[in-house]
């Protein structure tokens, strides 16, 4: 809507925001623009294909491209209707489980000064009607086949003051309180969807001195009713024969399609990286080579994304009690507290950011090549590369519960104290760039 105060600044606040994510999206369509909005907002926003559907036009099918991440904004719809429900009812027939529904919700705390505004004629468009809040919203959209996956606040200052309105603005998103002060809420909502078949699967190994582990792995890898699962190891730089191990036990595995491949880089996030470039499935999964997470689980999480439950499927250690001496003291300290923080920077709840078993599609993984691109490359096992876009673009991400085993071969490959200043650095920059920033 257009504002006579301030107008360009607070239509770019709020276009920065949404663009954090639709600029790795392939296409963003906005339904029934608003009499007064002149086309400046959707201009303002950062993203590969953009339109505009206005009056009484259908809005387009977007169902029939599965693999396309499409989103339909609704630019303050909501606070102009005295039915969100038919709203969202009539837009999920047209939306297949990759598609979202981005919607501008004015604060409903700041209704007064909204019609205090509109008063004193500081405000050019109508007085809005509906003012609906966070658990509201999330009650209609349940109701309407949808789940609200990502929240985030804008337009916290209103003033330009020549540059200094801007970083004023992300210093106060990131503040408990005064960030609930926001002129608008931005809210992502994910069609809940079962997938229109059981996609081909591939199951990345990295195994770094793992040699008794190889055989198991592939003994107890349960049947996934898919057509075709491919299991790819990745090896790094072992002393222990691991990679003849697996040249063997591939060649007597009738089972599964699989791959061997070897590292000329190191660690886990280079080989999953790796695993994941030649991987030929549409659906891509990561089984640590130690087995502390039990193989026989892994159809758990590939029957979740199936479902439509997420399209982020994470594995959390941190539910069930561990077995024996699977995680040291320390390290249990340090993962609650990645947890907790992580939780807040990215508004997604997350028991566990640092469990090695993750599961995406894989046109999703190479929108999170390109963020990375954009963010950094310094994730030392690359369990954030993948929570952060996957929440930043709202994916939508369920934790899988399991029970962490002791290790029966071998020894960790986790360098406590170096890998948890990596994985510091990267919570800081995501403090930064994302929490304050509009990356």
């Amino acid at each position: 809507m257009s504002w006579k105060l301030s107008t360009t600044h607070l239509v770019k606040q709020i276009a920065a925001e949404i663009s954090t994510a639709t600029r790795y999206y392939d296409r963003l369509v906005q339904w029934l623009p608003h009499a007064s909005d002149r086309g400046e907002f959707l201009e303002a926003i950062d993203c590969p294909r953009k339109e505009r559907v206005d009056g009484e036009a259908a809005l387009p099918d977007l169902s029939k491209d599965r693999e396309e991440r499409a989103a339909v904004l609704l630019y303050a719809n909501f606070n102009y209707d005295f039915d969100i429900q038919k709203i969202l009812m009539e837009i999920k027939p047209k939306l297949s489980r990759t598609s979202r529904v981005l919607a501008v919700c004015y604060n409903p705390y700041l209704r007064g000064l909204f019609a205090l505004a509109h008063r004193l004629g500081l405000r050019e468009a109508e007085l809005p009607t509906t003012f609906v809040t966070r658990s509201a919203l999330m009650g209609i959209a349940k109701l309407s086949g949808f789940e609200v996956v990502r929240e985030r606040s804008a337009a916290h200052f209103p003033f330009a003051l020549l540059g200094l309105g801007t970083l004023l603005d992300r210093l106060l998103s990131a503040l408990p309180l005064l960030r609930n002060f926001a002129m608008v809420e931005i809210v992502f909502l994910r069609p809940i969807l079962p997938g229109p078949r059981r996609p081909s699967l591939s199951i990345v190994i990295p195994a770094r001195n793992e040699r008794g582990n190889i055989a198991p792995a592939l003994e107890r890898l349960p049947d996934f009713d898919s057509d075709r699962v491919e299991v790819v190891f990745v090896e790094g730089h072992s002393s222990d024969g691991t990679w003849e191990e697996i040249e063997r036990v591939i060649a007597t595995s009738p089972r599964f399609d699989c791959l061997a491949l070897r590292q000329s880089g190191e660690g886990k996030a280079d080989a999953v990286r790796l695993g994941f470039e030649h991987a030929t499935g549409e659906v891509l999964t990561i089984l640590d080579a130690d087995l502390t997470m039990p193989p026989e689980l892994l159809p758990r999480f590939y029957d979740a994304y199936c479902r439509g439950d997420a399209d982020l499927i994470n594995g959390s250690r941190l539910v069930y009690p561990m077995e024996g001496e699977a995680m040291r003291s320390l390290n249990l300290l340090g993962n609650l507290f990645f947890a907790k923080t992580l939780s807040w920077i990215l508004g997604t709840r997350l028991t566990d950011v640092l469990c090695g078993t993750k599961l995406l599609s894989r046109e999703d993984y190479d929108r999170f090549r390109r963020w990375r691109e954009d963010f950094g490359d310094f994730d030392p096992f690359g369990d954030f590369e993948l929570l952060f876009p996957a929440a930043v673009l709202g994916l939508g991400v369920v934790d899988v519960p399991i029970r962490y085993r002791d290790r029966t071969f071998g020894s960790t490959q986790i360098r406590r104290f170096r890998h948890g200043l990596d994985l510091l650095r990267m919570t800081a920059v995501g403090l930064a760039r994302i929490r304050t920033a509009r990356l």
